[in-house]
């Protein structure tokens, strides 16, 4: 079923649009996945599926509307502001691989491509601890370069890095043999 097929359907069973859900949950305050979800089951009797359509509309709209520059910011606020720095110091480094490279915030990492292919990820994961996940097949995982496993399947490493400085050459080195491998 399509995105609309179930915006089409919520409307067929409740008589309300998108905006209406929007507007009523704004009049509530309600912010947060779970509470709006146990409105939308309690109040209009919604499956879990069609509730997720308009959490999806309400909770993550703001991240779709939003400017690259702006879901940078949003990765990096609050106690993780601190690895802002860092990760202005490694994007500097990074694209200096290549005219080709470029960044793309998704609402947990950062991308990292070559030509609209992903080779690395950066992923602010709390106030302790910045994540850099390393598409780079044929390597062997060692315990600083440890495999992603569950992680993220999108890359096949993954780097803790919990001081600035963590952010050297090896790191760099690794990232530019994950740039060259996506070509």
């Amino acid at each position: 079923m399509s995105f609309q097929a179930y915006l089409d359907n919520i409307k067929a069973k409740t008589g309300k649009t998108a905006d209406d859900f929007k507007a009523m949950a704004a009049e509530k305050g309600l912010t947060k996945t779970a509470e709006i979800m146990a409105w939308l089951k309690s109040d209009f009797g919604l499956g879990h599926g069609h509730a997720m359509a308009i959490v999806h509309l309400l909770v993550h709209q703001a991240h779709r509307n939003a400017s690259p520059d702006d879901k940078v910011d949003k990765l990096f606020s609050g106690n993780k502001e601190k690895w802002r720095k860092s990760y202005d110091g490694l994007i500097e480094k990074v694209t200096a691989f290549g005219a080709d490279v470029t960044t793309s915030a998704g609402q947990t990492y950062i991308n990292l491509l070559r030509g609209g292919k992903k080779f690395a990820i950066v992923q602010p994961s709390s106030a302790e601890r910045l994540d850099i996940g390393i598409k780079l097949k044929g390597v062997e995982a060692d315990s600083r370069f440890e495999a992603a496993g569950t992680w993220n399947a999108m890359v096949t490493h993954r780097v803790r890095i919990t001081q600035p400085e963590q952010i050297d050459g090896q790191v760099i080195d690794w990232l530019k043999q994950a740039y060259d491998q996506c070509n």
